[in-house]
């Protein structure tokens, strides 16, 4: 460490976070910063992607991103079950949860997001959980009993991963979802139908189009059943809260940083607040006034504030890629692009194979000549040669795939 070196707080240990420190010491060779990561959880940073994993058999060092070379570096001081309190801008200073005081030269805002939970009566009865982090696996592993039913609260991509997680855990699990598909961020109509019938024969039972009215307990204080808008009601041992994420950015106020319209710490394209020594990465971050809630933006953040820090100037953040690519209960899902034909003119082609289970659109523009996005459902093998295309022709693959197409 260098005679001069400056302090950087990082408030936050998840992926983001991480990365940013690691990107940091990577190209800090002079060592021109001490850096101190502040992290709430008991753990080191994590994979949380692979998040439901940790229900199959992974343990918690398995999805850890922090090796031996990081915590044991003399210029990284980890704090974990040790969060940030309050930020005095005009002192530089940050005050832990633990009460200590930390100077900084720069602070980084790493502070990710918190489950959205619906202010629905019950929601906070014994037996509700979100789904966020390793603790919350740990008390649903706890709370699961097998053949019992689960409810989960919401059908997005991570309400999915939190229903196969109750089906891990030998639970007969049901998804209530408000929008009318699954996945309606990723899919559109046909596709969710696609889906949802391909998870039923998993086992999943779906229920879209309904909103949750109240959770009710039993005659021991826990959760007993899930009552939906519509009149019905779910039996449930346990209740999962998937319904998205909002960012956390409660700092702000306290310490006069402004936020976005929807939350988060309000960030330039650089990722820097007003304070010229504060930058926010990862969830936390309203970028231009929008958060993304996927971890390549956040790496992307977090290798240019690194490059910042050092002088050596960091990319601006531009446009985040919506594109996805995943396994859900062994069904592929893949959109990408304009995949809700948002564009003006734009064309719709699509194939759907119900013997198959497969569902596949791509979107053009009013010529038919450029690939402005799409949709995989069921068999995702074309995303790899598609997703290039974007904004150019429509490739071989793209004119196999939709042989036949009505």
């Amino acid at each position: 460490m260098t005679r001069t070196a400056r302090t950087l707080v990082v408030a936050g240990h998840g992926m983001a976070g991480h990365r940013l420190v690691a990107e940091l010491r990577s190209l800090d060779a002079a060592g021109a910063w001490r850096i101190v990561v502040l992290g709430e959880e008991p753990h080191p940073a994590y994979d949380r992607v692979a998040l439901s994993s940790y229900l199959d058999g992974r343990s918690a060092a398995d999805l850890a991103l922090a090796g031996p070379w990081f915590l044991d570096d003399p210029l990284l001081d980890l704090r974990l079950s040790t969060g940030v309190a309050a930020v005095d801008r005009a002192a530089r200073t940050v005050t832990t949860t633990a009460g200590d005081v930390v100077a900084y030269d720069a602070l980084v805002l790493a502070t990710g997001s918190r489950p959205f939970v619906p202010p629905v009566p019950g929601h906070d009865l014994p037996g509700c959980f979100g789904y966020r982090s390793l603790g919350d696996l740990d008390a649903i592993r706890a709370a699961a009993a097998a053949g019992r039913p689960g409810v989960v609260i919401g059908g997005g991509l991570l309400g999915l991963e939190a229903a196969n997680a109750l089906r891990l855990l030998g639970m007969e699990p049901h998804v209530v979802e408000l929008a009318p598909r699954l996945m309606p961020l990723q899919v559109d109509a046909a596709g969710g139908g696609v889906l949802g019938r391909r998870v039923a024969q998993r086992g999943l039972r779906i229920h879209c189009g309904v909103a949750t009215a109240a959770i009710t307990a039993g005659p021991d204080g826990r959760v007993a059943s899930v009552v939906l808008a519509d009149g019905s009601s779910l039996e449930a041992d346990v209740v999962v809260f998937s319904a998205g994420v909002r960012p956390r950015d409660e700092l702000a106020g306290p310490a006069g940083l402004a936020t976005g319209g929807r939350g988060g710490f309000l960030v330039d394209e650089l990722c820097r607040t007003q304070d010229e020594r504060i930058w926010a990465v990862g969830e936390c971050a309203a970028v231009s006034g929008r958060c993304h809630g996927l971890a390549a933006p956040g790496y992307r953040m977090a290798a240019s504030v690194a490059r910042q820090l050092l002088g050596l100037g960091g990319e601006p953040f531009g446009e985040a890629d919506p594109s996805t690519r995943l396994k859900l209960l062994g069904v592929e899902v893949a959109s990408f692009g304009d995949a809700h034909a948002a564009a003006e003119g734009a064309v719709e082609l699509s194939r759907l194979d119900e013997a198959a289970g497969t569902y596949a659109k791509l979107v053009l523009d009013a010529d038919c000549r450029t690939l402005l996005g799409g949709i995989l459902v069921g068999d995702a093998r074309a995303y790899g040669e598609l997703r290039p295309y974007v904004g150019l022709g429509l490739p071989a693959a793209g004119h196999r795939l939709l042989a036949g197409a009505a």
